[in-house]
């Protein structure tokens, strides 16, 4: 689905690519641990006709990990990563609503680290499934709010709490590259199938210039900018905006009229967690921290402890993820082939979580997707 984005922005990768890959694997914390297995499975269950095999490098990072050494992300993890490993996937990580002097998120560092500017987050619906919705949330990985620089200090004798928000022109300029490139990308797969409620591409920004006009404001236009000097490779594109409050409205309300969604960080993971209600659950949502050297699977939920050790996780939205960073990678027919088997799954509706209403555990799922393999 998206292996056009991928050439023009990660040149890294390339039919030339080796074919035994070397995969990190960062479970991090609580149902992490229980999910990351369910992508090596898969990884090692694809047919021999891909001439693909892999080797796997079982890696450290999260909360748990920071309450053991007081580091949340080892600089191995990063090191490893860097050096032996052509992809990884994460699973989740237990960052606490309080402050804990010390820790900071290790997701958010890793994106940084490694140079993964894009998060990109399909959100798709299937037959039986959900309401139909089939769109992309391209979120802005690097800065925003995200950066992390905030302080405390006293006014008048109260305590008053500041971040800084900052967008950058370059940062904007990629997002809204990979953004468009992933749009051209779809709708070249929908015209050779008819597996999509869309019949044509369009491109929605989504910001809240009205208010923040110089910040939110540079996002927009840098966006716009960029499509209007190239209209030669990106006309077939609509373009459109949105404010950000107003786009929550309408997602919910006619999440059918988004194809690809970009946005700044914040609003893009507001706006990505929030869509996986159109279909169902969080455990189906998959996404991919991309960037042009390297690229992450990442399932969108989050470390869930209420559920931890019960055998109950539900493993689509790691298995999916698995296929983007194969994807992303260059390897889009494997990908593919495991898109088919989660779709299949979820299809016949029978062997699926508690989440999604039924009964089988994390184990009855994985091996379900691995018979359809």
């Amino acid at each position: 689905m998206f292996s056009a984005a991928r050439s023009s922005l990660r040149r890294a990768y390339s039919t030339a690519a080796p074919k035994k890959l070397t995969i990190g694997l960062i479970p991090g914390d609580g149902i992490g641990k229980e999910v990351i297995p369910a992508g090596q499975q898969v990884l090692q269950a694809l047919p021999s006709k891909y001439g693909l095999t892999f080797d796997f490098m079982n890696l450290k990072a999260g909360f748990e990990e920071f309450k053991n050494t007081g580091v949340a992300l080892p600089d191995e993890t990063v090191q490893t990563l860097k050096t032996k490993c052509d992809g990884a996937l994460f699973g989740a990580v237990s960052s606490p609503t309080h402050k804990v002097k010390g820790y900071s998120s290790p997701i958010v560092a890793l994106r940084k680290k490694m140079g993964l500017y894009a998060n990109v987050r399909p959100v798709k619906w299937v037959q039986g499934q959900g309401i139909p919705v089939d769109m992309v949330i391209v979120r802005e990985n690097t800065e925003d709010l995200y950066i992390k620089e905030e302080r405390i200090f006293n006014r008048n004798g109260e305590k008053v709490a500041e971040a800084i928000k900052r967008i950058s022109e370059k940062a904007s300029w990629k997002i809204g590259k990979i953004a468009l490139e992933i749009a051209l990308r779809r709708q070249k797969v929908r015209e050779q199938t008819s597996d999509s409620i869309h019949k044509s591409a369009s491109l929605t920004v989504v910001h809240k210039s009205n208010v923040l006009s110089v910040s939110d404001g540079l996002f927009r236009e840098t966006i716009s900018n960029l499509y209007k000097q190239d209209l030669a490779k990106y006309g077939s594109v609509e373009y459109k905006e949105q404010i950000v409050d107003s786009m929550v409205y309408k997602m919910f309300r006619e999440p059918q009229i988004f194809d690809v969604v970009v946005a700044p960080n914040l609003y893009g993971d507001i706006l990505s967690d929030g869509a996986a209600a159109l279909v169902g659950s969080l455990g189906l949502v998959a996404s991919a921290n991309v960037g042009d050297n390297f690229v992450i699977g990442e399932p969108t939920h989050g470390s869930a402890p209420d559920i931890q050790g019960k055998g109950i996780a539900n493993p689509i939205a790691t298995i999916r993820s698995t296929a983007m960073m194969l994807e992303f990678m260059g390897y889009p027919e494997p990908a593919a082939q495991i898109m088919a088997a989660v779709d299949a799954n979820l299809k016949e509706n029978k062997i699926t979580t508690p989440d999604l209403g039924g009964k089988s555990s994390t184990t009855d799922v994985v091996e379900d997707v691995l018979r359809r393999l």
